[in-house]
């Protein structure tokens, strides 16, 4: 997930920097490093946990509770960030699927 990519995910979601921090657990300013892709001159990487993250957010899940979710044989990867509009007929799917309970 590129910092365009990060802010795009954000912003279909009608999230401020600090709401994004609260959603996901972190402080405000490491999403603003986030979004501008470097801190004090350092390129910084937007981990594969805070992508996987994003991507449950958008398909409304806010909390995991141990339970496995089935999975479509030979779903493609989904791309983020996925717009806002796009989240609820995933979250829709997911749901019909037994997801999300």
């Amino acid at each position: 997930m590129q910092p365009d990519d990060f802010r795009s995910w954000r912003k279909a979601l009608g999230w401020k920097q600090k709401d994004a921090a609260e959603k996901l657990g972190l402080k405000k300013r490491v999403i603003q490093y986030y979004e501008k892709g470097d801190r004090d001159g350092k390129t910084i990487e937007i981990p594969k946990t805070v992508e996987l993250a994003c991507l449950a957010l958008t398909l409304g899940f806010e909390s995991y509770d141990g339970q496995a979710m089935p999975r479509a044989k030979n779903a493609p990867a989904p791309s983020l960030p996925v717009a806002a509009k796009d989240a609820a007929p995933a979250k829709r799917a997911a749901k019909s699927a037994g997801a999300g309970d």
